[in-house]
């Protein structure tokens, strides 16, 4: 593999050579930290939708709680207006 820029460039233009070269180093080092930031992104969806799903079923249990609930007043206040149960 040939390095694009050679020893006597280097030689001749030691600091512009080294910022090609840095420049290489941050280009990659770029890349790769985005690469991660899509895995990880991808991992967090998945994630998200696990705890929406968990949410769809704390959020029916509480309807149905709430239901049974005005459902048993409703049953309490008609008995008790009945007098079937005392006050």
């Amino acid at each position: 593999m040939k390095l694009p820029v050679s020893y006597k460039e280097f030689v001749k233009q030691p600091i512009i050579a080294t910022l090609f070269i840095v420049l290489c180093g941050i280009s990659a080092l770029y890349i790769d930290v985005r690469s991660t930031f899509q895995d990880q992104a991808k991992s967090q969806n998945v994630r998200i939708e696990k705890v929406e799903g968990r949410l769809d079923a704390v959020q029916n249990a509480l309807r149905k709680s709430d239901s049974l609930s005005a459902v048993s007043t409703t049953k309490l206040q008609v008995l008790t207006d009945l007098k079937m149960i005392p006050k």
